[in-house]
């Protein structure tokens, strides 16, 4: 294990450039460039705010801050994942050819939707000062959770990109996941809304604390419950766990079954 980990730090500058070089590909074609990582999470807001202030009415306090702070998280989680699903097999022709270490092509994945996040929380920068909004000093708490949501998508990538060498349907199934989890994760709603039964039910998903507990550090000051804190933290340490655990078990033959 000291081995991979001193050959992953070796290869930091290597899982850098990747990223880099991921961001600039996303959007090198076309005619706005960068401007569209600002552009959709705003086209996103401007959609569900008018869909929740003039139709369905809702009465969430700070809600358009709302919605946009849910919006980036989940597309933090949604990104990193449907990359990290497809960065073997999209890269089959480099590790067929080339050693290095499997690992860094995910971690480079979910480290270029890190970075395209980091673009959309200055989208949020804006909108905090157009609706002259002041975080509360909870908000020192974020980098907290948005370490654990990059090492929650990590875990869940290295699972996703072994199974989808070997089962090429899994990035469509993925997909269907993602669209009825955006759905069930407090992005357009609070969980409050629901019955103890049915709450119970949905905070089962981790992207639920995540997404909570950022909307109570920074939208209303509100202190981490420790409960969520520690479920959080044992879920997240568990998928990334298991994860990474098939993925080193089954790395040695991903060349050969690319």
């Amino acid at each position: 294990m000291s081995d991979s980990l001193k050959e992953l730090w070796n290869a930091r500058h290597l899982i850098a450039a990747l990223s880099i070089n991921d961001v600039k590909l996303r959007y090198k074609n076309s005619f706005l460039g960068f401007i569209w990582t600002f552009l959709e999470p705003l086209l996103m807001l401007m959609v569900l705010f008018f869909v929740f202030s003039n139709i369905i009415k809702s009465d969430i306090d700070n809600y358009p801050l709302y919605l946009l702070l849910g919006l980036i998280m989940w597309y933090m989680f949604s990104r990193a994942t449907n990359m990290g699903l497809v960065s073997l097999s999209d890269r089959a022709h480099i590790i067929q050819k080339i050693y290095i270490k499997k690992e860094v092509f995910v971690i480079s994945s979910c480290i270029t939707a890190f970075i395209m996040m980091i673009f959309e929380f200055v989208v949020f920068g804006v909108f905090l000062a157009v609706f002259q909004f002041i975080p509360p000093a909870t908000i020192v708490l974020l980098p907290v959770i948005l370490f654990e949501i990059f090492v929650l998508s990590l875990g869940v990538s290295f699972l996703l990109s072994i199974l989808n060498v070997y089962f090429k349907d899994i990035r469509f199934i993925w997909q269907v996941v993602m669209q009825a989890g955006f759905f069930v994760t407090p992005i357009i709603y609070t969980l409050d809304m629901f019955p103890e039964n049915i709450r119970v039910i949905l905070e089962l998903n981790p992207m639920a604390h995540i997404i909570s507990m950022s909307h109570n550090l920074i939208l209303y000051g509100t202190p981490v419950d420790i409960n969520s804190a520690y479920y959080l933290l044992a879920t997240t340490t568990a998928i990334f766990v298991v994860g990474y655990v098939v993925f080193r078990k089954k790395e040695a033959k991903i060349v050969e079954d690319l």
